[in-house]
C-alpha cells in the first residue's frame, strides 16, 4: 500500500476522531444495517430488562426517600439506531404498570452527535406513543463539549443544577469511542505515546469507513510530567499506574471522564451510570498492554478504561459496581454517584440480579453458542433460549426454518407457545434503517400450524408494507385463511390477485375451480 504525507499528534487530537465523527454524520441510522456498526449485543432486549430493572430499582429508591414528585431524566450518550431505547422505556412501562406503586415521574432523553439521528429517532413509528406520554425526548449533544441540554419536543433547556432528582446515564459503546488520551509507563514514569499517522493515497475520494481501513498508526513516547504533578486532577489514578504498571500503554479516558462531571453538575443529587462496553475495570487487564489497534466495524472502537473512571469517582464517595469475574464480550457496570449511595439498595440488587448472576455478557455468549448449533436444538430448547431472550425478534428470524423443521412432533401446548411468542415480540418490535418482513416469516409460520386466523392477520401486514415485493405463495396462503375462515369473498380476491401474477398456479386454478362449482 502507498502512503504520501505523515504527521505526528497527541492520540487524543489525531485526525481518526474527526474522521469517526464524519462517519456518522454521513451514515445516520444507517451505520447500523447488518450490524455493520455493531448494535445487538448493547441492544437486545434482554440488556434492556437489565437496565429497565435497575432504572425501576432507582425509582423505588427514590420513592423510599420520599423524592416521589420531581421528574428523574435517563439520559442515553450515543442512542444510535434507538433499538436500546425502544426497549427500556417499553419495559419500564410494563414493570410500573405491574408494580402500581407511588413512583417518581420519568423522562428518557435520546442523545447523539450526529442531528440526523436525532431528527429520525423523532419520525420513527415505534416512539410516537411515548413522545405522546410526555416520556421520551430528544436533544443532539456533544460529549466533549456540551454543558447542557437542549430537548427538541419539549423545546426546554436543561442547565446546571436545573435537576432535582439524580440524572440516570446510559453510556453503551460510548467511552471507548470518544477521544481518550494514551500514555506510557515505563521505569516509574509517565509518557505520552504520541502517534504517527500514515494517510492513504487519494483520501479526499474515499468514504470515512474507507480512510479508517487504509490509514496506518504509529507511536512514539514522549516523557510527560505533567500527569506527575500534584495539580493533575486526575493525579490518584496516574500514582497507582507508576506503582504497580511497567511496559503499559494506557488508553486515559479524559475525555469521558469531564463529560460525566458536566453530566453531573446538570443535578442537584448526582448521577447514576449504567454502562456496557468492551471495558476493562481490573487494573491487572492493562498491566504490559500494547498500543491500542482500531477495531473496525465501519467506525471503530477501542477498549475504555473502567478502571480510571471507577477509581476516579470512587475517591469521591460513589459505589462502583463491575462483575467479580472476567467478561468475555461485553463488561457491563454501574456507579453511583450520589449521596449515600449504599442507601439505594434496590439498584444494588437489580444489579446483582440481571448482570452479576447472569446478566448480557453470558446471555451473548449463549447466544453465540445457539447460533452455531441452531440446527441440532429442539423445540423446547428453543423456546427457552426465545424467552430468555426477551421474544427477540432476531433470534425468530434466525430461528423459523427449525422451528419450521420441528413442527410435525410439536404438541398442542408448544405451538400455544410459539403463538404467544409471537405475539409478544410483534408488540415490541423497533423496525430499523434495514427492514425486514418480520410478519412474513410470523404469518407463514402461524399458516403452518394452521393458526390461520393469526397467520391471516400477519401476511395482509406484509402485503400492506411490502407493495410491489409480495411473494405469491403469500396470496396462496393468505386464500387457504380465508377458505378455512368462510371468508369466501375474501378467498376468492386473493385467489384472482394471485392469478393475476402467476396464471399458470396450479393449486390456485384448483382453488378457483371449487369456488366456481360453489
Amino acid at each position: 500500500m502507498t502512503f504520501n504525507k505523515k504527521q505526528r499528534y497527541r492520540f487524543s487530537e489525531a485526525p481518526i476522531w474527526n474522521i469517526q465523527r464524519n462517519y456518522y454524520e454521513e451514515e445516520g441510522t444507517k451505520a447500523w444495517n447488518n450490524d455493520q456498526v455493531p448494535q445487538y449485543i448493547t441492544s437486545n432486549p434482554m440488556i434492556a430488562t437489565s437496565y429497565a430493572e435497575m432504572i425501576f430499582g432507582l425509582l423505588q429508591d427514590r420513592a423510599n426517600k420520599e423524592y416521589s414528585s420531581e421528574p428523574i431524566m435517563i439520559m442515553e450518550l450515543g442512542a444510535g439506531a434507538g433499538r436500546l431505547a425502544y426497549h427500556v422505556l417499553s419495559e419500564l412501562c410494563r414493570l410500573r404498570d405491574y408494580a402500581g406503586i407511588v413512583l417518581p415521574p420519568f423522562r428518557y432523553i435520546m442523545t447523539d452527535l450526529a442531528i440526523n439521528n436525532v431528527l429520525a429517532w423523532k419520525e420513527h413509528p415505534a416512539l410516537q406513543s411515548f413522545i405522546a406520554e410526555g416520556l421520551l425526548d430528544f436533544a443532539q449533544f456533544d460529549a466533549v463539549h456540551d454543558t447542557a441540554l437542549n430537548l427538541v419536543v419539549s423545546d426546554a433547556t436543561i442547565r446546571e443544577r436545573d435537576l432535582k432528582q439524580p440524572l440516570i446515564i446510559i453510556a453503551n459503546y460510548f467511552f471507548d469511542s470518544i477521544p481518550q488520551e494514551l500514555i506510557y509507563v515505563g521505569d516509574g514514569r509517565i509518557y505520552e505515546a504520541d502517534v504517527f499517522v500514515e494517510y492513504p493515497e487519494h483520501m479526499d475520494s474515499l468514504k470515512p469507513s474507507e480512510v479508517l481501513d487504509r490509514i496506518s498508526l504509529h507511536y512514539e513516547h514522549r516523557r510527560a510530567p505533567e500527569y506527575e504533578q500534584e495539580t493533575y486532577p486526575y493525579r490518584d489514578v496516574i500514582a497507582i499506574y507508576q506503582e504497580q504498571l511497567e511496559d503499559s500503554h494506557i488508553l486515559f479516558p479524559v475525555a469521558g471522564i469531564t463529560c460525566l462531571e458536566r453530566l453531573n453538575r446538570l443535578s442537584q443529587a448526582g448521577f447514576l451510570l449504567i454502562t456496557a462496553d468492551k471495558g476493562d475495570h481490573l487494573l491487572d487487564n492493562w498491566k504490559f498492554a500494547e498500543p491500542p489497534e482500531l477495531i473496525l466495524h465501519g467506525s471503530f472502537s477501542l477498549t475504555a478504561n473502567y478502571h480510571a473512571i471507577q477509581h476516579v469517582f470512587e475517591r469521591r464517595g460513589a459505589t462502583a459496581l463491575f462483575p467479580p469475574h472476567h467478561y468475555k464480550n461485553i463488561n457491563v457496570g454501574c456507579i453511583l454517584n450520589m449521596d449515600k449511595p449504599m442507601d439505594y439498595f434496590n439498584t444494588r440488587l437489580a444489579y446483582r440480579r440481571f448482570i452479576e448472576r447472569f446478566g448480557p455478557d453470558e446471555f451473548f455468549s449463549m447466544k453465540i453458542w445457539v447460533d452455531r448449533n441452531l440446527d441440532n436444538m429442539g423445540l423446547q430448547q428453543i423456546l427457552s433460549f426465545w424467552r430468555l431472550g426477551g421474544y427477540d425478534a432476531e433470534f425468530f428470524i434466525q430461528s423459523t426454518k427449525q422451528i419450521s423443521s420441528l413442527l410435525p412432533d410439536a404438541n398442542d401446548e408448544e405451538m400455544q407457545d410459539i403463538l404467544r411468542g409471537i405475539q409478544l415480540m410483534w408488540s415490541s418490535y423497533y423496525v430499523m434503517e434495514q427492514r425486514y418482513d418480520l410478519a412474513l416469516d410470523a404469518g407463514l409460520l402461524l399458516f403452518e400450524m394452521e393458526m390461520y386466523e393469526d397467520s391471516k392477520r400477519f401476511l395482509e401486514i406484509s402485503i400492506h408494507q411490502e407493495q410491489g415485493e409480495i411473494v405469491s405463495t403469500v396470496f396462496y396462503c393468505l386464500a387457504i385463511c380465508c377458505f378455512e375462515l368462510e371468508l369466501d369473498e375474501d378467498a376468492l380476491r386473493y385467489v384472482r390477485e394471485l392469478l393475476e401474477r402467476e396464471p399458470d398456479h396450479e393449486e390456485a386454478l384448483a382453488l378457483l375451480n371449487i369456488f366456481e362449482l360453489c
